[in-house]
């Protein structure tokens, strides 16, 4: 679990994505130094077993924050425990009726570690809310608590929806991917913009408002059609280099888009119960660093 775990979080850093910070492109003050030592810190924590959600949850945060000193992956932790307390706990299940199961039985306790791990993690933009504060404790149902946040957040969403984005839209796009590039980090660059291009990033509404979410999913649909018609894999590379620019200049980050992206690929292997590169099934994907291009090649 580990393994399949930090493959997705390398993956992250690995992949060209817009806006986000990678091995090809820092930004927002970070490298992606920092994103792989975290990914190393809370890989222990997010793959012991005996432990519930909400403390699977918080000492995983804790570990980054002791690593790396700021929040390069609450998202993706939130993301990616209930997965693999799923997979831990019920593998006798199929994964989905295994994440229903975790999520009906996160209790209050869990939701206050949540809590707790989110006010550890401080990400930027959260601001005050009426109702389930995670400045206080958490008095209801984990899943109650995330039903109240869902509509302005993605990874709230999963948690109230049992995951379905993924399982019916990112996942199957991700395949869809794996089958035309043969290879990771082109795959998930194919399925950031497709999540992008179609969903406002909850991240960027949150810290600069609905209007600059909106139109950064309208220039990545822009950008989608451009790689889709690009003449060769540098002039596709060249349209996410203009793209990631731009983001960056404005302090433009979609990171709950690529959070997304981690636990997609997560949720892929843990379907698929594998770890080999599907373009090369003899040879497992790890942290090599790629020709830029290679990153964005056949991107559509």
């Amino acid at each position: 679990m580990a393994d399949l775990y930090r493959e997705a979080c390398v993956a992250d850093v690995t992949a060209f994505k817009p806006g986000n910070v990678s091995l090809a492109s820092p930004g927002h003050g970070m490298t992606a130094d920092a994103f792989l030592r975290s990914a190393d810190a809370s890989a222990p924590p997010m793959a012991r077993a005996g432990i519930r959600l909400g403390r699977r949850v918080w000492l995983s945060v804790s570990a980054t924050r002791s690593a790396v000193g700021c929040n390069t992956n609450l998202g993706i932790v939130l993301l990616c425990a209930p997965l693999i307390q799923a997979a831990m706990d019920f593998p006798r299940h199929g994964l989905r009726d295994a994440i229903d199961l975790v999520l009906d039985a996160a209790d209050a306790a869990d939701g206050d570690a949540v809590f707790a791990a989110i006010r550890l993690a401080a990400p930027g933009g959260l601001g005050e809310v009426a109702e389930h504060d995670v400045a206080t404790r958490c008095r209801v149902r984990l899943t109650e608590a995330m039903h109240a946040a869902a509509a302005g957040d993605a990874i709230a969403r999963q948690y109230a929806n049992g995951f379905a984005d993924l399982f019916d839209d990112a996942v199957p796009a991700l395949a869809r991917e794996f089958g035309r590039t043969g290879a990771v980090a082109p795959a998930l660059t194919g399925l950031f913009l497709h999540l992008l291009s179609r969903h406002p990033d909850t991240h960027i509404r949150r810290k600069h408002g609905a209007a600059a979410a909106n139109r950064v999913m309208q220039r990545a649909a822009e950008v989608r059609r451009d790689c889709a018609v690009a003449a060769n894999d540098h002039t596709a590379y060249a349209a996410l280099r203009t793209f990631d620019g731009e983001l960056k200049r404005h302090g433009l980050n979609p990171g709950t888009t690529a959070d997304l992206c981690v636990a997609s690929l997560l949720m892929y292997r843990l379907l698929t119960r594998t770890v080999r590169n599907p373009g090369d099934p003899g040879k497992p994907q790890h942290a090599e660093t790629p020709h830029p291009a290679e990153s964005a090649a056949t991107v559509h």
